[in-house]
């Protein structure tokens, strides 16, 4: 099984509803399963004017020193939750002032994932909405991100995750993390190639998906150091995010990648990432290229 060999923490926003808990309680198990700290981070919006540089009204003053109180106790409630759910996991906290996308890319810098909640009451509000901080999380971060949705998910037994491959060098970032998920859960793992015919320009599609299956073969080989994952490789004919969502409507997470030079990784951070984002109904894990695996590395 995969094996922690550092203390990245996973990071998670805190939602101030404490009726979402879908994403902090995923990443207190996430940190559970790497043996790693639990960082839960709350941002406020709006950042405190510097004294010294002009005056602040009273008015201002006692906004602010609200939205502190109501963060801190946002907080200790989240801890609360996450230590009686995983009593062994190390829960610390930072309340920060700022743009939460920009504090959680910062965040992204020694952590070793940053897990986001998702409302499903409409999700086209929630992740392309000019109030999301998804996408330019996802844009900027320097670890993978999950995205959890809010709305109940049921996932097949036994357990299984789906990865999209492309065969570019960028997609293997994704293929090392997938395969470490499925490690840690005891859970397979569906490498999905999606291939659109009447894209490749070429007359010979027999070829063609030859050449495909011959990457996506390619691409999961280094899995070799997860000899006890379970691994099916599925080459689709088809639109990549219908092909990629409805592979991944049972399972316990969808990965994908986050740019590449064929495939649907060319496009993601566009449409693909965008699509996958709006219909996938399980946990959205977006992994950039500069992704080191802690397989590759553990001591």
């Amino acid at each position: 099984m995969a094996r922690a060999d550092n203390h990245r923490p996973i990071v998670v926003g805190v939602d101030p509803d404490p009726a979402k808990r879908m994403a902090l309680a995923w990443a207190a198990d996430e940190a559970a399963r790497r043996r790693v700290p639990l960082r839960l981070v709350n941002a406020e919006g709006v950042p405190t004017p510097e004294f010294r540089r002009w005056h602040v009204p009273a008015s201002w003053e006692a906004w602010n020193q609200a939205m502190h109180v109501a963060g801190e106790q946002v907080l200790k409630a989240a801890v609360s939750f996450a230590e009686a759910r995983q009593p062994q996991v190390e829960v610390g906290w930072l309340l920060a002032e700022g743009n939460p996308a920009w504090i959680l890319a910062e965040q992204s810098n020694d952590a070793t994932a940053v897990v986001l909640g998702s409302w499903h009451m409409s999700r086209v509000k929630e992740v392309f909405g000019a109030a999301s901080i998804v996408l330019p999380v996802m844009a900027h971060a320097h670890c993978p991100v999950v995205v959890v949705p809010e709305s109940e998910h049921t996932a097949e037994q036994p357990g299984y995750f789906v990865v999209g491959v492309d065969g570019s060098a960028r997609s293997a970032a994704a293929v090392g993390f997938a395969f470490e998920e499925a490690a840690l859960r005891g859970a397979a793992l569906r490498a999905l190639y999606v291939w659109q015919p009447g894209l490749l320009g070429v007359l010979d599609e027999h070829a063609a998906q030859q050449e495909c299956s011959r990457l996506l073969h390619e691409s999961v080989g280094g899995g070799t150091a997860y000899p006890d994952v379970e691994v099916r490789h599925e080459l689709i004919s088809g639109h990549p995010v219908k092909a990629l969502t409805e592979a991944s409507a049972h399972a316990l997470g969808l990965v994908v990648g986050t740019r590449g030079h064929g495939g649907f990784t060319s496009m993601l951070l566009g449409s693909v990432s965008q699509g996958v984002l709006h219909y996938a109904r399980c946990p959205v894990i977006v992994v950039p290229k500069t992704t080191a695996s802690a397989g590759q590395n553990r001591s």
